[in-house]
């Protein structure tokens, strides 16, 4: 019997030159995304003042199955793509597993994640329309760090609003944002009339992505020639990180195998839905049937005890509605949970599929994940990123239970990318000063009792 490698190396060649959306071949696509003014559903051209054209058009498009990937993005890509699909032969043999694990790790450019594969796409988009400049917010930085890579190679300015928490537990995340020539600002802060009336509200508070979001939005919409870009969650976002499952999927061809599980860490949904496109279309289309596994924090958990509804993807309220899984916009995670998977609600994809019944989820405490982060990097000697870790204990979990069974399931994780810059998160579990919050019902209450009132839709 031929043995595996290690590593499968895709070459240049076989990258795919096309971005996959996952729309195209769903029975029933997502509910709309909603005009916050008047509540109905949004067009394309009412979200060119946020957001780039042809990206807006990507965000509306539900029935191109697949899309061309322009040269430049696709030459841009082969300076950290492809990416590898590695076999975890430590790690199984370190759980004494029947099971067969890989995983694609994302972690192989200086933002240490996933998230560069859509920050190109955004930031050549925007360089087309001619645009001056870009504005953003991140969580945990990976995405901040990302677009900053990427605008600095087309030349265009770019301010990044940081959770308030992560930017102080984070300073190098700064650092390296600033090394692309990104301006980066903890949020909330008192630079927008939306940071400012949170501050008013709740001077102490740790900050949220939603938070994030409404100042980056509003920074937007107040300057000339400048657009705001996501790195999760989209539409456009999830069918720029397609590429992760394709060449996955390409790369398990060409041992001949095909994943019994996919698993992915669930935030937003970039790397879930990135990873697991193509092999949700298999499912979608009957040509196979894989058990997909989303991991949440279970202090963060929209998708386990979320509600499926219309809600704003900001605090202040400024953008379109989605229909998704939500905590309530309003939702702001313990300060104590470290990495990102911080946002209140869930991409409309990724949760159309779940409430469909296409995909499964957990939610974990970040002391269990941090446990199996540390025995992966022991084993498989990359030190994962905690929002990795998750679909990390996820897979363990799986192969415990072939373990058990005796089963040789052959399973499939996304490695978003690196833990370097959470060296503090890390410290604090071998200290073992880091602990678990898991809000309880009535501190969920609260968020979802302001979830939007959609007259027809939503009383």
């Amino acid at each position: 019997m031929k043995k595996i490698p290690h590593r499968i190396y895709l070459t240049e060649d076989q990258m795919p030159k096309q971005w996959y959306n996952l729309r195209a071949d769903m029975k029933e696509i997502p509910d709309p995304m909603l005009n916050p003014q008047t509540f109905k559903p949004a067009t394309a051209e009412e979200l060119y003042p946020v957001f780039c054209e042809e990206l807006a058009k990507q965000e509306m498009d539900d029935s191109t199955r697949y899309v061309d990937i322009p040269e430049e993005i696709q030459e841009f890509y082969k300076m950290f793509r492809p990416s590898p699909l590695i076999r975890a032969y430590n790690l199984e043999e370190a759980l004494g597993t029947p099971a067969k694990i890989y995983y694609k790790f994302e972690g192989n450019n200086t933002s240490g994640s996933h998230k560069l594969n859509s920050a190109v796409a955004q930031a050549y988009y925007a360089k087309e329309q001619g645009l001056k400049s870009l504005t953003t917010e991140t969580g945990a930085g990976q995405w901040g760090t990302a677009l900053a890579e990427a605008c600095s190679y087309y030349n265009i300015p770019l301010t990044v609003y940081m959770v308030k928490c992560s930017y102080e537990q984070k300073p190098f995340r700064k650092a390296i944002i600033e090394t692309f020539d990104g301006n980066i600002i903890p949020s909330p802060s008192t630079t927008t009339n939306a940071g400012r009336a949170i501050l008013e509200k709740d001077p102490d508070t740790t900050g949220s992505l939603g938070c994030a979001i409404s100042e980056a939005v509003e920074k937007a919409v107040t300057t000339e020639g400048c657009k705001y870009v996501l790195g999760s969650v989209l539409n456009q976002v999830l069918l720029h990180q397609s590429i992760i499952g394709l060449e996955s999927k390409i790369a398990m061809e060409s041992i001949d195998e095909y994943p019994d599980i996919v698993i992915g860490c669930a935030g937003g949904g970039s790397n879930l839905g990135g990873v697991i496109a193509p092999f949700m279309q298999d499912k979608l289309t009957g040509k196979a049937n894989p058990m997909i596994i989303a991991v949440e924090p279970a202090s963060c958990p929209s998708l386990t005890r979320g509600r499926y509804a219309y809600d704003f993807c900001d605090v202040g309220k400024i953008t379109p509605l989605a229909r998704m899984y939500t905590l309530g916009s309003s939702f702001v995670p313990s300060a104590n949970h470290a990495g990102g998977l911080r946002y209140h609600g869930m991409s409309p994809i990724v949760s159309k599929l779940y409430h469909d019944g296409y995909m499964e989820a957990i939610s974990v405490e970040q002391t269990k994940v941090f446990e199996a982060a540390t025995l992966f990097a022991k084993h498989e000697t990359i030190l994962p990123a905690p929002e990795s870790a998750h679909a990390i204990y996820g897979a363990i979990e799986e192969a415990l239970k072939c373990k058990e069974s005796g089963e040789e399931k052959t399973i499939l994780f996304g490695l978003t990318g690196t833990g370097y810059f959470d060296m503090m998160a890390y410290e604090s579990y071998l200290k073992g000063t880091m602990t678990d919050y898991i809000p309880t019902d009535e501190d969920l209450e609260k968020g979802f009792s302001e979830l939007p009132k959609v007259l027809g839709i939503q009383e």
